[in-house]
C-alpha cells in the first residue's frame, strides 16, 4: 500500500511538471529575435535585397576609388554574414571601384527557406554560387574580371566559382584574382566543432536542437574559435546572433551544414580547382584557428597549392627549430609548379579563425600586399 501511494505521488509529480513544463518550452520556442543593434541596423538599411528564383537575398554594394576599375566580391563564412567584413570595409573602399558582398541564402537578412514536406529546399555549395553570379548579372558585372575576398564556408563557394572559371562555361564569373582565409577547403584537415557535429548528423534529433539553441549555447560554442586575446564582446556575439535569428535562421542552421558532407563528395571537383589555374590565389591564415589547425593545413596546402614567398610566420608555435627550418623550407622551395602564383600570409601566432575580425588592419594589410602584388 505504501508503494502504491509512493507511485501514485510520482505521477502526480511528473504531471505537474509536465504541465508546467509545456506552456513554458512553449513560450521558450516563441521567443522573438534579438532586436537590431544600431550599428547592424545601419548595416542593412545601407544594403539592397536582389530576387533569385523566387527568394531574396540581401547585399550591399559601395562605390569606393573614382576612376579605377577593380571590383571586389565578398564572401562570408558559417554560421554568421556579410557584416563579418564591416571592420575592412572602409578600407577597400579606398582601393577598389565598388566593394560588393552579399549575405547567401540562410544567412544574415536573406531568405532562409525551411527545408520541409511540403516544400524541400536543399542548400547547397552550388546553390549560392549560382547566387553569386546571379548577383553580378543583377549588378551589369557579368562581363567584368573580379576579384574575389573569402573566408570559410565562403571559400568552398569560390572554389566552386574557381571550377566554373577554369571550365569557360558560358555565362560564369571572369575572375581576376582569389584570396581564401580559414577555410575548411580540405576535408581531411578540417576540424568541425562539436556542436556542427550533432546538427549535421543529428537526423531526427537535429530539429530539437535548432529549436532549442539560444544565445547561451550559440555565444558558448562560438567563442573558442577566436583567439584568447581577440574574442568579440557580447554586443558582437548578440549581432551575430540578431542575424541567425533573423528570419527563423536558426531553423536552417542543420540544412545550411550539409555543406560538410558536400565538401567530402566533391573534394576533387573543388580542391582540383586550386591545383591547376594561372589566376594569383593567397592565402591569410590566422595560425591559432583550431577548426583547420596549424600546421597540418598548410602543410598540405603547400603540397596542393605550391607557394611563392610566404609572408609572415607565427613566432610562437614551432615545436622545435628542425622541424620550423624543414616546414618554411618547403613552403618556399617547393618545386612542384601546380600553382606558382600562390602566396600565403600567416598573421601573428595569437589570431585564430575569424582573422578579418580578430585583426582587421593586419589582414587589410596582408590582403593589400597580395593585390598590389600583380
Amino acid at each position: 500500500m505504501v508503494r502504491r501511494d509512493r507511485l501514485r505521488r510520482m505521477r502526480e509529480w511528473w504531471v505537474q511538471v509536465g504541465l508546467l513544463a509545456v506552456p513554458l518550452l512553449a513560450a521558450y520556442l516563441h521567443i522573438p529575435p534579438p532586436q537590431l543593434s544600431p550599428a547592424l541596423h545601419s548595416w542593412k538599411s545601407s544594403g539592397k535585397f536582389f530576387t533569385y528564383k523566387g527568394l531574396r537575398i540581401f547585399y550591399q554594394d559601395s562605390v569606393g576609388v573614382v576612376g579605377s576599375p577593380e571590383i571586389v566580391v565578398l564572401l562570408h563564412g558559417f554560421p554568421t554574414s556579410s557584416y563579418d567584413w564591416y571592420k575592412i570595409w572602409e578600407g577597400l573602399t579606398l582601393r577598389f571601384h565598388r566593394v560588393i558582398a552579399l549575405d547567401f541564402l540562410g544567412f544574415g537578412f536573406s531568405d532562409k527557406p525551411v527545408s520541409g514536406i511540403k516544400r524541400p529546399h536543399h542548400y547547397s555549395i552550388f546553390e549560392q554560387a549560382s547566387i553569386v553570379e546571379a548577383l553580378l548579372r543583377h549588378l551589369g558585372l557579368q562581363n567584368r574580371r573580379v576579384n574575389l575576398l573569402s573566408h570559410d564556408y565562403g571559400d568552398i563557394v569560390a572554389q566552386e566559382l574557381l571550377y566554373r572559371f577554369k571550365q569557360n562555361r558560358s555565362g560564369r564569373l571572369t575572375i581576376k584574382s582569389l584570396c581564401l582565409s580559414n577555410g575548411g577547403i580540405f576535408p581531411e584537415t578540417h576540424r568541425p566543432l562539436l556542436l556542427q557535429k550533432l546538427l549535421k548528423d543529428g537526423g531526427m534529433l537535429s530539429p530539437i536542437l535548432t529549436r532549442l539553441m539560444n544565445f547561451f549555447v550559440f555565444s558558448r560554442g562560438l567563442t573558442p574559435v577566436f583567439g584568447p586575446y581577440t574574442r568579440p564582446s557580447e554586443s558582437e556575439l548578440w549581432d551575430m546572433w540578431a542575424g541567425i535569428r533573423n528570419n527563423d535562421g536558426n531553423l536552417v542552421i542543420d540544412s545550411l551544414l550539409q555543406y560538410i558532407n558536400q565538401r567530402k563528395k566533391f573534394r576533387r571537383r573543388w580542391v582540383g580547382a586550386l591545383a591547376s589555374v594561372t589566376i594569383p590565389i593567397h592565402f591569410i591564415y590566422g595560425p591559432l584557428d583550431p577548426v583547420n589547425p596549424y600546421p597540418e593545413f598548410l602543410e598540405l596546402y603547400s603540397v596542393v597549392c605550391p607557394q611563392g614567398p610566404l609572408l609572415g610566420l607565427p613566432t610562437g608555435l614551432h615545436p622545435s627549430p628542425p622541424s620550423s627550418l624543414k616546414f618554411t623550407y618547403m613552403l618556399f622551395s617547393s618545386t612542384r609548379k601546380t600553382l606558382p602564383r600562390s602566396t600565403v600570409s600567416i598573421l601573428d601566432d595569437h589570431i585564430s579563425h575569424y582573422p578579418q575580425l580578430e585583426d582587421p588592419m593586419g589582414f587589410l594589410n596582408a590582403y593589400m600586399g597580395f593585390i598590389n602584388s600583380f
